[in-house]
């Protein structure tokens, strides 16, 4: 059937209103969304990038690579840092191990030695093709030449590899987290270094996750744990305690860890002690990287924006749409698949998606919208509050007013009664017609009568309730006493009432209340019921209960009205079209006063077929049964 005219117009206006509203809050999502992700979060951003360093497994050392180090015991062993004589001696013993390359990490500005001794060395270091210091500087265009060590060492070849360290620039916590690969379009040290292990990655621009930087092509290194590359003590080398193997055709690195210096050692993602590596072990990472190819892409901006602005929108649409806890349920699964998610693309694939801008965004728009979503709420509660007071005091004047018109009426409807029992039981003699009229107004009466009586009783019940008044009686009895004053109903319907009543004992009731009860069933039976047919009373004790069942063979009940038939001024499609009238409120009432004697009424219906209504009584009170 279609709507009214009316109606189709407030839906339209309805679904107009939610739609702006709907195309609203999308919008501020994808704003808040596209401005939270042009924020600069680098501090934050860098502290996911060493959660992820540090939880996830770490990579492997690709074995090109053996570190040569002085520590404490070679301090302790040479009575002092090595000087240059004992350098030139390491060189010697590297000689015949023809290693790739051999870089120091350390400056040789304090190298001690005499003059001699560090022309020795110098003159040593040329019998290696690729052996070069490591310098932190590095030199402009129109600079080249400049960077020298100072004389007799200035034939030693300097060459920049600085390691970067996020003082001024981006965390801004003075973790070394990046490395430099080109300086105004000039290779670096470790890309060199790298593409002597690898030729194929000669291509300066060839590494994977390069992004430029200032002037500065620059990837991030991939860390392994401190003490992941093999490490040979300075002095073992100079004593000859090695095999020519272990360096041969390998990366030498050679530098400090002995503890006097705090230059010596870096922080890492995965550790911000002051002492988490060492530059010698750092150098190692940043060539590995490179040799293995494995540094970390970035995402570009625009898939960080996106994903920003759609989760953005996700949380203010279940902020909007679902109840405040499961909105907050779903708001925190998608912080953990956002987590989730990131992990994954880092490890194993190296993917780098941003995680503190759509956290950002979760936090800021659950904080910006939840306030204006109770808002709504508590509009909303007030409204509803404020109808449901009105509700109320309709409903206590309604009840009131239903009560005292039920009390008055009954004055007149005795009177009635005991008018048309005095004119038939008057003396003097009353025509057919005479007599067919008075009880057609004794009838009449009885039933306003019932129906008042049921108004009464339903609003002692709204009002405060009915009090129970027990007493110890036998239900045989009182159904006997129903059926009585119903037979005179039965017969002229033609039909007989079948009572198969099992010896009970006395249980506790109110007798007129249950008499209430099995008279609103009997009657029901009977008034529904064709003619010729029949109507079952039967009762039996079962389980510590007292079982009523009243059988019909009337038109039955539709199934999707059974679950409704117990509501107070329900009526069926059927009965509201046939000519008997009622109330609406017997079987509410039966059913209110069965379960004040702490009972239960159960209905089982066959449309078309007949009806089964069940009730149950405990045999004490006090004790509910299922």
């Amino acid at each position: 059937m279609a709507l009214p005219p009316a109606l189709k117009t407030k839906s339209s206006r309805k679904q107009r209103s939610q739609l702006y509203y709907s195309s609203l809050r999308i919008a501020l999502a994808c704003a808040m969304g596209v401005f939270i992700g042009q924020l600069k979060l680098d501090s934050w951003e860098a502290g996911f990038y060493d959660l992820r360093m540090r939880l996830l497994p770490k990579a492997t050392p690709s074995g090109n690579i053996e570190l040569i180090v002085t520590t404490s015991e070679t301090v302790e062993g040479l009575k002092g840092l090595p000087t240059a004589y004992d350098h030139t001696k390491l060189l010697q013993a590297l000689e015949k191990a023809k290693p790739l390359s051999i870089l120091y990490t350390q400056t040789f500005d304090d190298l001690q030695g005499s003059f001699e001794e560090k022309m020795a060395l110098a003159a040593e270091t040329k019998k290696f093709k690729n052996l070069f210091v490591i310098a932190q500087e590095q030199e402009m265009k129109g600079e080249e030449g400049k960077l020298k060590l100072k004389a007799p060492l200035d034939s030693i070849e300097l060459f920049s590899g600085p390691r970067t360290v996020d003082k001024v620039v981006l965390a801004q916590d003075e973790v070394t987290r990046r490395m430099i690969t080109t300086y105004q379009e000039r290779i670096r040290l470790h890309p060199y270094i790298a593409g002597l292990v690898r030729p194929e990655l000669t291509n300066k621009h060839a590494y994977r996750g390069v992004f430029d930087f200032f002037d500065t092509e620059q990837v991030y290194v991939q860390f392994r744990e401190a003490g992941s590359y093999p490490r040979t003590a300075f002095e073992k080398v100079l004593k000859g305690e090695f095999s020519p193997e272990t360096f041969n055709n390998k990366v030498i690195l050679i530098g400090d860890d002995h503890g006097g210096s705090v230059y010596d050692y870096v922080k890492t993602p995965l550790s911000k002690d002051a002492k988490s590596m060492t530059k010698l072990e750092l150098h190692a990472n940043m060539l590995d990287t490179l040799i293995k190819d494995n540094a970390p892409i970035q995402a570009p901006n625009w898939l960080n924006t996106l994903i920003t602005v759609l989760t953005s929108i996700l949380t203010v649409h279940v902020l909007f749409t679902l109840k405040p806890i499961q909105s907050l349920a779903v708001i925190l699964v998608t912080g953990g698949v956002l987590a989730a998610l990131s992990f994954l693309a880092f490890w194993p694939f190296g993917y780098w998606l941003k995680m503190a801008h759509p956290f950002l965004a979760i936090f800021l728009c659950y904080y910006f919208f939840i306030p204006y979503r109770l808002i709504i709420e508590n509009r909303r509660s007030w409204e509803y509050y404020q109808r449901n007071k009105l509700l109320s005091q309709v409903e206590e004047l309604k009840t009131n007013f239903i009560s005292m018109m039920s009390h008055d009426l009954k004055t007149p409807i005795a009177r009635i009664q005991g008018m048309t029992d005095i004119i038939l039981n008057d003396s003097q003699p009353v025509s057919s017609a005479q007599r067919e009229a008075v009880d057609t107004i004794r009838h009449s009466s009885e039933d306003l009568l019932k129906f008042i009586n049921a108004i009464l009783n339903y609003g002692r019940i709204e009002s405060q309730g009915v009090d129970l008044h027990l007493q110890s009686r036998d239900v045989n009895a009182l159904l006997k006493e129903v059926i009585r004053k119903h037979e005179f109903l039965a017969k002229i319907k033609r039909i007989p009432i079948e009572a198969e009543l099992e010896p009970l004992f006395p249980i506790q009731v109110d007798p007129e209340l249950i008499k209430q009860v099995f008279s609103n069933l009997i009657e029901n039976a009977i008034k529904y019921s064709p003619e010729d047919s029949n109507v079952r009373i039967s009762t039996v004790e079962k389980e510590g209960r007292v079982i009523i069942k009243v059988e019909d063979q009337g038109p039955g009940i539709p199934q999707d009205e059974v679950s409704n038939i117990f509501m107070k001024f329900f009526r069926s499609k059927n009965a509201k079209s046939s000519p008997i009238k009622g109330s609406g409120l017997g079987l509410y009432l039966a059913k209110y006063f069965t379960e004040l004697h702490h009972g239960s009424i159960t209905v089982e219906s066959t449309y078309g077929k007949g009806s089964s209504f069940t009730v149950e009584l405990p045999l004490e009170q006090g004790r509910s049964h299922a």
